[in-house]
């Protein structure tokens, strides 16, 4: 079976799985009207879609072998599309939200399913290659998304950006049938079912994703929701822990996976990285809109080069992780990340549009050379019957990465924006000279039209704000250049030999 064909099979729903994961952002208040809710309740969507999402990803592999993997793969579309018609269909915000929930379960094996399926279709000599058609959905989503979903519900109705999955979905689900085989070791097998862990794994990562995707609106740990919530993920996760090491001979995640050194470290380097990333695309649309006042669309395009850069860097960095040490191209391309957010620090309000935009693409292109280097060295030492497992645990911590990222620059954001705030105040006194000769020279110009403190306070708070910006972007540079010398923990894989490909 041409390889190719098996690559576009497996990525046409892995990349629309993606999108719904973002694509519903932009449209919230089209949804909030239309079902008449408040934005509160609408936020749901998003939440419900996100948690239950969270929980299938670690158990893809058990799913796996319990149903055979092309029958789970085959049931995950077909349920993934009906829900998206239903979610197109909604009639109520609950109703939304309880189809959210179905396609979030039905989306949640698609990434991890599509990763171990391409690891096994491509020989490990071309296992970079492969890594970069799986890079194009996971690096892409995030950012088409938002424009997509924005362009379909300014233009049509917010109900499109659910209905458009459905030939997609229908066309994949045709595919899948005709192409996909599965290998002896993942055909259908009988399993007893492990309750107990399964229940601790759901209640720990379901409420982990809830935690991290309410805090910050919620306002952390001064909410009894979120403290709750944060007690039943560390209980869950850890009870799971213990039950799955101690208990149980066939737990529903085997973390004994994590023993290998190369596969534990480029997780925790996968975490890192997407921690950059979705901190880094969160933050910047975020201050072109407040801070420079541009509008949702032109906040787009300053993403969107990113993107493409990304997409004609990831060929690029597939090929040369077979002609060179893969560790030296990891170390460039975390390099570059950092250098990149290190760029972002420098951001004032008088930057211009494409001062915006050469970082971010400068980010896109980075996060091509991490991406692929680091992906096919984390899975290098893992056996083909345990690749399901190893690519469920590699794909949920790359999302909860992404989350916890969000979570943490959002928070620092708010909270250096409170301190720059509270110092600059200090210094709108009518004791300072530059305060009153600044003071003075508005009274003149505005002539009592506007209040000249209420003009100088509303500019202390965009002062204040970007320079909270700058923080944030700076933490996330020195997060990345610390974790560098992580990258010779990793074993290099045996299969790449350098030289030129045949």
């Amino acid at each position: 079976m041409n390889r190719y064909l098996v690559a576009i099979t497996v990525m046409l729903p892995t990349l629309i799985e993606i999108l719904d994961t973002s694509v519903v952002n932009v449209s919230l208040d089209h949804i909030r009207g239309s079902l008449s809710s408040t934005i509160d309740e609408a936020t749901w969507a998003i939440t419900a879609y996100l948690v239950s999402n969270a929980i299938v990803i670690p158990i893809t592999g058990w799913l796996s072998r319990l149903f055979g993997r092309k029958t789970y793969l085959m049931l995950s579309i077909f349920f993934f599309t009906a829900s998206s018609l239903l979610c197109g269909s909604a009639w109520s915000i609950r109703s939304l939200v309880i189809f959210r929930i179905i396609q979030g379960l039905a989306g949640g094996g698609l990434q991890p399913l599509s990763q171990a399926i391409l690891l096994e279709t491509f020989p490990p000599q071309q296992h970079g290659m492969a890594m970069a058609i799986f890079g194009v959905g996971i690096m892409f989503g995030p950012i088409i998304g938002p424009l997509l979903g924005g362009w379909i519900t300014d233009n049509w109705s917010w109900r499109w950006i659910f209905y458009i999955n459905i030939p997609i979905g229908a066309l994949s689900l045709l595919l899948t049938a005709l192409v996909i085989k599965d290998p002896p070791y993942m055909k259908r097998q009988r399993m007893k079912i492990d309750y107990i862990g399964l229940a601790l794994l759901s209640l720990g990562i379901g409420s982990l994703q809830f935690v991290l995707d309410k805090g910050q609106r919620e306002d952390w740990f001064a909410s009894s929701t979120i403290v709750t919530f944060s007690i039943l993920a560390i209980l869950g996760i850890g009870l799971y822990i213990i039950w799955s090491l101690v208990f149980t001979d066939r737990p529903v995640v085997d973390l004994r996976i994590f023993k290998d050194r190369t596969y534990s470290t480029g997780n925790f380097l996968m975490f890192m990285a997407f921690f950059n990333l979705f901190g880094s695309i969160v933050l910047l649309p975020m201050l072109v809109q407040t801070m420079m006042g541009y509008t949702s669309f032109l906040a787009g395009l300053v993403l969107g080069p990113g993107g493409v850069a990304t997409m004609m860097a990831l060929p690029i960095a597939g090929r040369l992780v077979h002609r060179t040490n893969p560790k030296i191209v990891l170390i460039g391309g975390i390099a570059i990340c950092a250098w990149s957010s290190y760029l972002m620090a420098q951001f004032n309000l008088q930057t211009h549009f494409w001062g915006f935009v050469w970082p971010r693409v400068i980010l896109g292109i980075g996060m091509a050379f991490l991406f692929i280097p680091l992906t096919t060295m984390t899975v290098s030492h893992i056996p083909k019957e345990r690749m399901q497992d190893a690519t469920a645990m590699y794909n949920l911590l790359r999302n909860i990465g992404g989350s916890v990222g969000i979570a943490f620059i959002t928070t620092v954001l708010s909270r250096r924006a409170q301190f720059h705030q509270f110092r600059l105040v200090e210094h709108l006194t009518p004791f300072d000279s530059a305060y009153q000769f600044v003071k003075a020279k508005l009274d003149f110009f505005l002539q009592g039209q506007i209040p000249s403190d209420a003009f100088i306070y509303r500019e202390l708070l965009r002062q204040s704000g970007m320079l909270a910006y700058n923080d944030a972007f700076w933490l996330l540079s020195v997060l990345l250049f610390v974790i560098l010398p992580l990258v010779f923990l990793m074993r290099r894989p045996k299969e790449i030999q350098t030289g030129p490909m045949h």
